[in-house]
């Protein structure tokens, strides 16, 4: 192939933050969907300790896109290097190289760099291509920069707790009712209103309208993967309430002997600057964090119960 259909991009920030601090955060891709906007869902497919296979979902120019890529880490030279084996069109092929580098004062330098082709060399793909690199690749510097230098006290900003329920039901039953997310403003009293598109079978994107304790109405936008055959629902908010920077979470239905557990699970990155403004004059971390507990254990725990008496009155009527 010639060099002219060789397309190359780079992007750099400076983070005022230790190089191990930075390579940490790229090194565990599982959680980018928390830590990086463009991102939804990662599987890890394989891992030695050195090389990876993901499996990967993000949003480019506004749609959703998924690819598999395969990574090679170097902690020492805290260089990774990526390819991706089975891109999405237009891509024809997609590799690069995370790279950090000490700065002077202890400080890094994150350098992102793309190598790329597009099946046919047409313009629009090739600029539908670079605009997503641009955008994408922005966005995770952004924010990289923007966590590593919280770094200290990620540990309160993010918080990670699950709710579950035992349904005396088939599992088939509870993922049904968790799947057929359309159906919720009819059957979840907390959610007034859901559009939903599922352009490609298993990855939904939806628009709900949630009322909150106090009786107000909040909008989010979310993705989710859907994996019938697993029982999991994996989703995360692309447009979070005022309290939250990042929201993801999973829905789980996991059969045994003895019936099913349903389990909802949720990680939060906390934007700090919003608590006061939200929740009250001297309102603070922990406030925030008992606020988010219990706002969305409310609600997903509302949804688990429903999803257990859909399954346990199918099988009375049965």
């Amino acid at each position: 192939m010639s060099d002219e259909h060789i397309h190359r991009t780079r992007h750099c920030v400076d983070v005022d933050a230790r190089p191990g601090v930075v390579y940490g955060l790229i090194a565990d891709a599982v959680r980018w969907p928390l830590f990086f906007p463009p991102n939804v869902h990662v599987e890890r497919l394989e891992f030695d300790g050195r090389a990876e296979r993901l499996r990967m979902w993000a949003r480019a120019n506004g749609e959703v896109r998924s690819w598999i890529s395969q990574r090679t880490q170097d902690p020492q030279e805290r260089r990774i290097t990526f390819r991706q084996t089975r891109p999405q069109a237009p891509v024809e092929t997609m590799d690069g190289t995370w790279t950090v580098e000490e700065r002077p004062g202890g400080t890094s330098r994150l350098t992102l760099l793309h190598t790329f082709t597009v099946a046919g060399d047409r313009p629009d793909d090739v600029a539908w291509v670079e605009r997503a690199c641009e955008t994408n690749s922005r966005a995770e510097l952004d924010n990289l920069k923007r966590l590593a230098e919280r770094w200290t006290r990620l540990d309160e900003l993010v918080l990670s707790f699950e709710d579950s329920v035992r349904v005396n039901g088939p599992a088939e039953l509870v993922y049904d009712f968790l799947y057929r997310v359309s159906d919720w403003p009819e059957l979840l009293p907390h959610v007034s209103r859901l559009d939903l598109a599922e352009d490609t079978p298993g990855v939904q994107v939806m628009t709900m309208d949630t009322v909150t304790g106090d009786g107000s109405t909040h909008t989010t936008e979310s993705v989710r993967v859907c994996f019938p055959h697993a029982g999991r629902i994996v989703y995360k908010q692309t447009a979070t309430p005022a309290l939250m920077e990042a929201h993801t979470g999973e829905w789980s239905v996991v059969p045994d002997a003895t019936g099913v557990t349903v389990l909802a699970q949720h990680s939060v990155v906390l934007r700090e600057e919003a608590i006061e403004a939200v929740l009250g004059p001297g309102a603070d971390l922990g406030s925030a964090r008992r606020y988010i507990r219990e706002a969305l254990g409310r609600n997903s725990t509302a949804t688990l119960r429903l999803a257990k008496a859909h399954a346990e009155s199918a099988i009375r009527v049965l």
